[in-house]
């Protein structure tokens, strides 16, 4: 189940507010299962700055290589060198050890035309 206080994008990451203008951000249990075995990430360095829905990385599964896009613009803090360094994580717990980047928000107001839990759950459920 995809966490509530959430918000998704049509791209399967999401994003959770630590504070007004910070957020984590990784991709959903959808995604990751889709994908298979992740065996490989490749995330932007702290200080890199992204623009909502734009490429910042890519993952490398068994199955595919995909893009991982930023929900939300802003400056790159940290990325989870534990999942970089043991990608299956992101397949144990998407939402939790799992999680991608955290990110100080340029323009918090973006995270409001995403979706949320309920909406991104009826997108995959349609075949999203």
């Amino acid at each position: 189940m995809n966490p509530k206080e959430y918000k998704y994008t049509r791209e399967h990451e999401w994003i959770s507010l630590e504070s007004p203008n910070r957020g984590t951000a990784g991709i959903t249990d959808y995604a990751q299962s889709q994908l298979g075995d992740i065996v490989f990430l490749e995330l932007p360095t702290p200080g890199t700055r992204v623009e909502q829905f734009q490429k910042m990385g890519e993952i490398e599964a068994v199955k595919a290589v995909t893009d991982i896009f930023t929900p939300a613009s802003g400056v790159i803090l940290e990325t989870n060198q534990d999942a970089a360094n043991e990608p299956k994580i992101v397949n144990e717990d998407p939402y939790g050890a799992g999680w991608l980047v955290k990110l100080e928000l340029s323009y918090p107001s973006e995270l409001d035309a995403m979706m949320d839990s309920q909406a991104y759950d009826e997108m995959v459920n349609v075949g999203g």
